[in-house]
């Protein structure tokens, strides 16, 4: 029992000691509450100009600063519209009929509306609903597969509306809105910054295919394709497409079309209905490092030119096999991508400057593009372009080359339209059509005469240069 006591004792003898030599030795600790501080100045003579007679200098070094989005976002938002596609053709697992669900952006106070080709294709019925929920019935005005781009049209009155801004000023790293208008959602506003220019993630389909997409880490997500990219001042740079996705949301990649090439095919779509689309007439591919060496490139860049059209405005202007395409118009064209935006830009029979790299030397030509036919006349002004575009095919007379090569005479087929009749009969472009229902063809005039007169079955025959033997596919038209 005394030992007991002796112990606790010592105990509370040894803790005392122990308080008293921390109190001593150890400075207090002191919780800060609130606490006035001096600016941190962003350079040293700013810092130290309190103690000069001389006034502070200008900053040196720039700092960042929040950016304020919102009257972007407030002046963006009503001008861009949800787009619901109905199509009665099918039903959906549900028994009703099917369809889609997508954004768009009114880019006129008449009521002109830009979206992805994806978010209406196939369907019959397209409603528009603004963000304060009036809703229209929209117009078809034309599509482009080939940039994944489309136009509608809706009537109303004080229409909000977007400017068109300039995507080629825009600069990685600089902040950007994305904006769109889900259906279940209404509208929907996520920032981020240019990630890259001039992306291509191979998602669309087509000899003729357009991706020079601007990358960028705001959040899109399913819904928000055909929405509006804008920048800090809302403008117009961009519309949303695409997302690369494993989980099927958004997971940091999102890509849109640059306004400058979507302008161009929005101008043609309503001018023309169909896209003007100008051709250099060359065959492309990207510059490795190995070729750059072997060609004494002082750097990896440029497209070089792998294949040449006879008659084309690349064959009319000297350009070879071989050569390296440097620049379009003083554009710098370091990839396939860079290439085709710019190209895409123009009509058949606009001129455009060629800088291009040839054993060892820079030289400059003059470019006239033609279309897909090797000439320079703009199509879709007339019922002959109609009557092909509803079946879903584009041809062109062969060159003399062709003919001479292959030993025969017909139309190629140069392009296939989803969803169509052609498409439907399995047809790959690149078909050489030399009879219809057994009457032999050498030209698009004679082969629109004979559609144009024929009724019930119609049978397709020919050849691809290739595949040996003769190729057959059949359709029906008039309804028969």
């Amino acid at each position: 029992m005394k030992n007991i006591g002796l112990m606790i004792g010592s105990s509370l003898l040894s803790a005392i000691l122990a308080v008293f030599i921390y109190r001593h030795f150890e400075e207090p600790v002191k919780v800060i509450i609130r606490e006035e501080t001096k600016p941190i100045f962003s350079s040293f003579k700013e810092a130290n100009a309190e103690n000069t007679n001389t006034a502070p200098s200008t900053r040196t070094i720039s700092s960042s600063a929040p950016t304020d989005f919102i009257s972007a976002a407030e002046s963006v938002t009503p001008a861009v519209v949800n787009i619901k596609a109905s199509s009665s053709g099918e039903y959906d697992i549900w028994g009703g009929y099917g369809g889609s669900s997508g954004s768009g952006v009114i880019i006129s106070k008449d009521g002109l509306v830009v979206t992805n080709n994806h978010v209406i294709e196939d369907s019959d019925e397209l409603e528009v609903s603004l963000s304060d929920k009036r809703k229209f019935k929209a117009k078809l005005i034309g599509t482009d597969e080939n940039t994944d781009l489309a136009l509608l049209k809706i009537d109303g009155e004080n229409l909000p509306w977007l400017p068109i801004g300039d995507s080629d000023s825009i600069r990685t790293g600089e902040w950007v809105l994305a904006v769109g208008n889900p259906f279940n959602l209404e509208s929907t506003v996520t920032a981020g910054i240019v990630s890259a220019k001039g992306r291509s993630i191979d998602i669309l389909e087509g000899e003729y295919k357009i991706e020079s997409f601007i990358q960028t880490d705001a959040a899109v997500n399913p819904g928000n394709s055909g929405g509006a990219l804008v920048n800090t001042n809302g403008e117009l740079i961009g519309i949303n497409t695409a997302i690369i996705t494993r989980s099927g949301r958004y997971e940091g990649y999102s890509f849109a079309i640059p306004i400058n090439l979507a302008n161009k095919i929005i101008n043609d779509l309503h001018d023309y209905g169909v896209v003007q689309r100008g051709i250099l007439g060359v065959g492309i591919d990207e510059i490795t490092e190995i070729k750059a060496n072997e060609l004494g490139l002082v750097a990896v860049e440029g497209v070089l030119i792998s294949r040449i059209t006879p008659k084309s405005g690349a064959d009319d202007a000297g350009l070879k096999r071989g050569d390296v395409i440097l620049s379009i118009n003083e554009v710098k064209t370091s990839t396939i991508p860079a290439l085709q935006e710019q190209v895409a830009r123009y009509r058949p029979g606009n001129k455009v400057a060629v800088e291009y790299f040839r054993k060892g030397k820079n030289y400059q030509t003059e470019v006239v593009l033609k279309n897909k036919s090797n000439t320079i006349d703009l199509v879709g002004a007339g019922p002959d372009y109609s009557l092909l575009k509803n079946l879903g095919f584009e041809i062109r007379n062969l060159t003399d080359s062709e003919t001479s090569k292959m030993n025969t005479k017909g139309v190629m087929v140069i392009s296939v339209f989803r969803g169509s009749t052609i498409e439907r009969t399995n047809m790959d472009p690149n078909f050489v059509i030399t009879k219809i229902n057994d009457v032999a063809v050498s030209s698009v005039d004679e082969v629109v005469n004979l559609l144009k007169t024929a009724t019930g079955k119609v049978m397709l025959e020919g050849v691809y240069e290739e595949y040996n033997g003769e190729y057959y596919y059949a359709f029906k038209v008039n309804g028969d």
